[in-house]
């Protein structure tokens, strides 16, 4: 049987429980830390329980438990972070502000590089093709690995639901055709990992969340 040419370890953060995933390249070790909201000593923990070089953040959008703490883990680790589309500037912008909120820490940050559709991104040799997946926050991106058939979704989908719509600049309806014309394409045997809680394969999803299932949606 041929070795997953990537993993993933999934590290929840912050009260909020945000799945921080650390995503890494089996081939060469190198990794990326997807959506590092805090808890910065048990994502350095687990990059070195695992034996990975963290090379780059990834980011899914810009609300603080996804994002609060990238910029303070990026300069840490002297790398640079990728993600999410720009659109999200607004939330990235008053991330100190809803820190005192949340009473959580949020540093406003310019990322490295803002995604578009149709980038790619590197995580050691693996690539990882970007979707623009609106509807939660305005710049919402998710990252797909064609050949393992996995998915690092955000808070777009989740097992049983989707991602709130009732913050500033939310879009329900934008966030389903999200799911229907970006994730479903991409296949019903494609496993994810959402923002939070445990993860699920498309086909599940379709033939039971009671969102965006099949016969939900067709009725």
């Amino acid at each position: 049987m041929t070795p997953s040419p990537i993993r993933a370890a999934i590290v929840p953060v912050t009260p909020l429980q945000q799945n921080c995933t650390l995503l890494w390249c089996t081939a060469t070790m190198r990794g990326a830390f997807v959506d590092p909201g805090g808890d910065l000593p048990l994502l350095v923990a687990a990059a070195a329980q695992h034996g990975v070089t963290v090379e780059k953040i990834l980011l899914t959008h810009g609300h603080i438990d996804h994002c609060g703490e990238a910029k303070p883990l990026a300069d840490q680790l002297g790398v640079g972070i990728e993600g999410p589309h720009e659109a999200d500037r607004f939330w990235i912008a008053r991330l100190d502000e809803d820190g005192k909120r949340w009473g959580m820490r949020g540093v406003p940050f310019e990322p490295t590089r803002w995604l578009v559709e149709g980038d790619t991104v590197t995580v050691g040799d693996a690539v990882l093709d970007v979707y623009e997946t609106p509807g939660h926050t305005p710049g919402h991106v998710i990252f797909h690995h064609a050949p393992s058939r996995f998915a690092l979704v955000g808070d777009v989908l989740f097992q049983g639901s989707v991602g709130r719509t009732d913050f500033p600049l939310s879009d329900h309806d934008a966030l389903i055709r999200s799911v229907v014309t970006k994730l479903w394409p991409l296949g019903d045997d494609t496993a994810f990992v959402p923002g939070h809680g445990p993860g699920s394969t498309f086909a599940h999803e379709r033939a039971t969340n009671p969102f965006v299932g099949d016969r939900v949606l067709a009725g």
